[in-house]
């Protein structure tokens, strides 16, 4: 049995209401939802949220929010991990149900269809993992980057065997882009994470349906990207698939 959160908090402060801005004709926790409800081998979508508001939106478009958080788990300070592990809770002691696999789907993830959390799943099962994380490539090398003194000195700033490097040359570093996690639950609990380091192994996706909204300019660009990219694809609707 697998249990997908997708965890919307109603209090977010640098982009108010964000889980349910408009992005693309759809509040924006709609195009995750509709994304893991294409998934047949997930048996229960559920959004997790202390917002009355996400939740009708949530159940219009067929996730289950059979709870609204307690008050501390809507706070700045209440993580993913406190999060999942309320909604594993809720669902053995008053569902009776109890599942083998979370996966935790960022709302603010928007572009990350139902094709990648069903490669990513496939990746999870061939390498019998205990995690699946998905990551993109950095937008630039960290071997270029480095901290500023005050008084903004470059001395020292690239490391000397690295100033004639062309960049494209230089090594490819990923980074993690919160789209996807996927962890064996009894892991989970024992971890208290969502990153492994055992047994543990990168989806890779593209930088374009990477995108995080976090501020006004990254709901810009992820409907700049949806335009230009024609995003009424068929996984985008609502029929599930393997």
């Amino acid at each position: 049995m697998t249990l997908a959160i997708i965890p919307a908090r109603g209090g977010s402060k640098r982009l108010p209401r964000k889980a349910i801005l408009p992005l693309g004709g759809k509040p924006l926790i709609v195009w995750t939802i509709e994304a893991a409800l294409a998934c047949s081998f997930i048996d229960t979508v559920c959004v997790s949220t202390d917002s009355e508001e996400i939740r009708n939106i949530a159940l219009d478009y067929g996730a289950e929010t059979p709870f609204l958080r307690p008050a501390e788990l809507g706070s700045d300070t209440a993580t993913s991990v406190d999060v999942a592990e309320h909604a594993l809770r809720f669902y053995e002691e008053k569902c009776n149900k109890r599942f083998d696999t979370l996966i935790l789907l960022q709302p603010t993830s928007p572009l990350r269809g139902s094709e990648d959390i069903r490669a990513a799943m496939r990746l999870y099962a061939e390498k019998k993992a205990r995690n699946v994380v998905s990551v993109c490539e950095t937008e630039h090398s960290p071997l270029w980057c480095n901290t500023l003194p005050p008084d903004a000195s470059l001395v020292g700033f690239i490391r000397p065997e690295l100033k004639k490097v062309r960049s494209q040359d230089l090594p490819i570093f990923y980074r993690i882009n919160g789209a996807i996690y996927i962890v064996d639950t009894e892991e989970f609990r024992d971890k208290r994470e969502f990153f492994l380091e055992s047994r543990s192994y990168a989806y890779i996706m593209p930088k374009q349906r990477s995108i995080d909204i976090d501020e006004e300019l990254d709901l810009a660009f992820a409907e700049t990207l949806m335009a230009k990219s024609n995003t009424n694809r068929p996984e985008r609707i609502l029929t599930r698939e393997k």
